[in-house]
């Protein structure tokens, strides 16, 4: 296999928040390239193993696990390296798209209790599954950590005040790692869209009043399609595979048009 090729083939991943929405994208998209063995984490059980049952039944061949663990917490953390690399013996790409799903809202309207746990919930998802991951991809010299954050942390948003300061953070973190880990052969980029049609969250998004039109007004702006999570997923198997060997340390928006921060 040529540097040049966009192939997963023999890849074992780790993925935080690959049961539904961006998350589950992904794990469709790198099972497509080639990658042959899958250890999803999620908070719900059922819904993790429905996303089982459903790539399973696309992808025969390929090995499918899940286990519930919170990716904000050390405990979680931990505990889904652990069975990953218990099951699997090894963990080639880290994908993390868990952090919540916080609502845009203007600042001083949010409760000030709610606060920190935004914030925290964001970073800490993408920070600690990172950082149990670590020691094994040192030893072996070699992996693939990819982040998801929003363009919110990159252009200043009315009602994305704590959401923007969260996602900057996370796309900060993933700039100091790639600089820190590029001597272990360890690679780290970050994905940002900004609004993505076909999830959860979306649906959620356009219930709301406030979110409805912020992200109304969004989609008009991308002249080049609204994002689904395919066009996600085909973006983090690049920046995962063997074709994209020279990048780290990129923060890359995914968005349509919307802005170009």
């Amino acid at each position: 296999m040529s540097a040049g090729q966009i192939s997963l083939e023999n890849h074992t991943v780790l993925v935080f928040g690959g049961t539904a929405g961006i998350g589950l994208a992904c794990v469709k998209a790198f099972a497509a390239a080639g990658a042959q063995q899958f250890m999803l984490v999620g908070r719900n059980q059922e819904r993790g193993e429905g996303a089982i049952a459903e790539l399973s039944s696309h992808w025969p061949a390929v090995t499918f696990e899940f286990v519930s663990a919170d990716a904000s917490s050390v405990a979680g953390a931990e505990k889904a390296v652990a069975a990953c690399i218990g099951t699997f013996e090894k963990i080639d790409i880290l994908l993390s798209t868990a952090g919540g799903d916080p609502m845009p809202a203007i600042f001083h309207t949010i409760p000030i209790d709610e606060i920190e746990g935004m914030v925290r919930g964001a970073q800490m998802a993408a920070m600690l599954p990172a950082r149990a991951v670590l020691p094994h991809m040192m030893e072996r010299g070699s992996g693939v950590i990819l982040t998801m954050a929003s363009d919110a942390g990159k252009v200043a948003t009315p009602g994305e005040v704590a959401i923007g300061a969260s996602m900057a953070g996370v796309i900060m973190f993933s700039k100091a790692l790639a600089n820190e880990v590029k001597r272990s052969k360890i690679r780290v980029n970050c994905l940002t869209p900004s609004i993505v049609r076909g999830t959860p969250l979306y649906d959620v998004l356009m219930a709301d009043s406030f979110a409805s039109k912020l992200f109304g007004k969004a989609e008009q702006l991308a002249c080049l399609g609204v994002v689904e999570p395919e066009d996600l997923g085909q973006v983090a198997a690049f920046l995962a595979s063997p074709a994209a060997s020279k990048i780290t340390g990129q923060v890359v928006s995914v968005n349509g048009g919307i802005s170009m921060g």
